[in-house]
């Protein structure tokens, strides 16, 4: 006899599944049909793109700069504070020493009081919080304790210092390590960018960048402006003499600058000491308007002031540009002109 049983029908689950597989199918297909392929960027987009990475990467710059400047100076107060930790434990030793040997000068002559013995093994200052006990020394043993419990306090102040600067230390490396790697990071991006031109493209890139470098010092009018100082003329000089020479991030010479190791070397040169971040060589003095700058002047660029050169005389500037660039003249209305400062 024949089964008239019906056909087992695809639960309600099973059906959904595989209507919402089919329409996802459907529509990649259609996405695939219609996506166009990614359009390569011209030479033009990715300069642009390369010089903001950059200006990002010189900004992070001056960040490094300024924790690394920071390091320098921490080491620096630590190491001192150590060292007079040092010295001051020596004292404290030889004021122990001295009072132990006016002890026992007092035991041998059968004078010595119970309370100095009482001290030769606690604490002296917990021994001076016990007023009752100075009436039962003499003047020298109270002189004695007081230099002792001073030079402790001092030493006590010195240790917290000490350390509390080590912990800033601690944290200041750390951002060092990051900015450091946020800089790496633009630069790396910007050379992906690069890499995705051809041969025909970064040569016409690297011919633009060879001839902005050559200008610089085969055709700049610099004009007769005369200089800030006699400082301000020898500073100028000395960077003159490192026309040519790479940028690279972190650099203050003499080999290779950023842009405020270019300018805190230069005024080295003409004995001058300033700070060595942008920002910080921005607050060495007062603000100039740019019809006020003579040659030498330091000139800073873009709201966050992260780019710094010299002024060169008739509307021109003498900096480290950025990677892949050398120290040169260029035109100050080519950045974003802030203020100039005299040193």
């Amino acid at each position: 006899m024949a089964s008239h049983r019906r056909p087992k029908q695809p639960s309600r689950t099973r059906v959904t599944v595989l209507t919402t597989a089919a329409a996802a199918a459907v529509v990649l297909s259609a996405n695939a049909a219609n996506a166009a392929p990614s359009e390569k960027l011209g030479k033009d987009e990715v300069k642009a793109k390369v010089d903001t990475l950059y200006e990002q990467a010189e900004q992070a710059t001056e960040k490094y700069n300024g924790a690394k400047e920071k390091q320098q100076k921490l080491q620096k107060e630590i190491s001192t504070i150590q060292d007079n930790v040092a010295r001051g434990q020596e004292e404290l030793n030889k004021l122990r020493d001295g009072l132990g040997s006016l002890a026992t000068a007092q035991y041998r002559s059968g004078g010595i009081d119970p309370s100095v013995q009482l001290f030769l093994s606690a604490d002296p200052d917990d021994y001076l919080d016990k007023a009752s006990t100075l009436d039962q020394l003499s003047g020298q043993q109270v002189e004695a304790l007081k230099k002792i419990q001073d030079k402790q306090r001092q030493l006590a102040q010195e240790r917290a210092e000490a350390t509390e600067k080590l912990k800033d230390l601690a944290a200041t490396r750390t951002e060092l390590g990051n900015k450091k790697k946020e800089v790496q990071g633009k630069l790396a991006e910007a050379q992906k960018l690069l890499n995705t031109l051809t041969a025909k493209e970064k040569a016409a890139l690297a011919a633009e960048q060879q001839r902005a470098n050559r200008s610089s010092t085969d055709r700049v009018d610099l004009g007769n402006d005369t200089s800030a100082s006699g400082r301000a003329a020898a500073a100028f000089s000395a960077a003159q003499s490192k026309i040519g020479t790479p940028y690279v991030y972190g650099a203050s010479g003499p080999s290779s600058f950023d842009c405020s190791g270019l300018t805190s070397w230069a005024y080295a040169q003409a004995g001058v000491s300033i700070p060595r971040t942008s920002e910080a060589q921005a607050g060495y003095g007062a603000h100039l308007s740019m019809s006020q700058l003579q040659v030498g002047d330091l000139v800073f660029f873009y709201g966050d002031l992260h780019h710094v050169g010299l002024y060169a005389g008739n509307g021109q500037v003498l900096h480290a540009p950025h990677t892949g660039a050398v120290v040169r003249y260029e035109s100050i209305n080519n950045m974003p002109f802030q203020f100039g400062v005299r040193v």
